[in-house]
């Protein structure tokens, strides 16, 4: 984008004091008529940018004339590179991060990038999947939500073939590592996994933008959403006094204790999507632990039981 291009030519020259057209052209990677016309653009907008003739000529800023861009105190500074520097895992965000130094006062530079070297962000999981940041599509979306367009976007539910859908971007949001879209569609608001994304295509039309849209404000209430389906069913279990350490690392903030056993076991209520699905998850445990209630958890384990016996049956004696 120019207005990009305009405020990395401002930068070159406060560091540089007096450049050529020719190294402003190699340092933004654009041709030299581009770059001429950019420091041109610099004068007409107030910027006091002066053209030298001659063979020692070149353009720079009116009596060493400077514009703090970024207006940050010493412990901004560090915050936001204590931020930023562990996850510039691309080349694109590695060289925003050398121009804002550029533009920070000389005092809070070295401060500066001591943060960004004070920390490193591992895209992947243990099992060495990515977990962060591997979205291919987030690029469009980023565009699309600064430039206001609407996207035909092609989306991958868990189960169902991927299909597509004409959504208004109205933000990103990021949630323990993982990436959402925040979108106006037909059906209401709705929030989009960036992992699940398979296309992502600008249409060119304008986005309806509610009036007084706050992006924080929305995706709380569609967090609010979704950690009400995470609790739509609840299941009581008794539990072995070696299953309880297991049954905290599998339900961490879905489960209750309401009672201490004899035996030194536990029990609990754990809440999910449907009690079904804790009855499968549960299932793993085997006779570690006994599903109390509802029925329809009891239910379900003992048609999973019976599937998997059918599916291995015991060794004849």
């Amino acid at each position: 984008m120019r207005a990009d291009r305009l405020v990395a030519a401002l930068l070159f020259l406060q560091e540089r004091g007096q450049v050529t057209v020719a190294q402003v052209a190699a340092e933004l990677e654009v041709s030299e008529r581009t770059a001429r016309r950019d420091l041109e653009a610099l004068a007409m907008a107030g910027i006091p940018v002066h053209a030298q003739r001659g063979r020692n000529g070149g353009w720079s800023l009116v009596g060493g004339a400077r514009t703090n861009l970024t207006g940050l105190t010493a412990d901004e500074t560090r915050s936001l590179f204590l931020t930023a520097g562990p996850a510039a895992t691309s080349l694109e965000t590695r060289t925003v991060l050398r121009k804002l130094v550029r533009a920070l006062p000389a005092p809070l530079r070295p401060a500066a990038e001591a943060a960004a070297r004070a920390g490193f962000t591992d895209p992947t999981d243990w099992s060495r999947a990515i977990s962060t940041a591997a979205e291919p599509h987030l690029d469009a979306l980023q565009r699309a939500v600064v430039a206001g367009v609407q996207v035909r976007l092609g989306y991958a539910t868990p189960g169902r073939a991927a299909g597509e859908r004409i959504v208004h971007p109205l933000g990103l949001a990021t949630k323990a590592g993982v990436g959402y879209l925040v979108a106006e569609t037909a059906e209401g608001l709705r929030s989009f996994r960036l992992s699940r994304v398979v296309s992502a295509v600008a249409t060119g039309d304008p986005v309806a933008r509610p009036d007084g849209f706050d992006l924080a404000v929305a995706w709380r209430g569609l967090a609010a959403r979704m950690e009400e389906r995470l609790h739509a069913g609840t299941v009581r279990v008794r539990a072995a006094p070696d299953a309880s350490a297991v049954l905290h690392r599998l339900f961490d903030g879905r489960l209750r204790t309401v009672g201490h056993l004899a035996d030194g076991g536990l029990e609990v209520e754990i809440d999910g999507p449907s009690a079904e699905v804790v009855a499968a998850q549960l299932a793993g445990l085997g006779a570690r632990v006994e599903v109390l209630d509802p029925p329809a958890a009891r239910q379900e384990l003992a048609r999973l039981g019976a599937e998997l016996v059918a599916l291995y049956p015991p060794p004849p004696r």
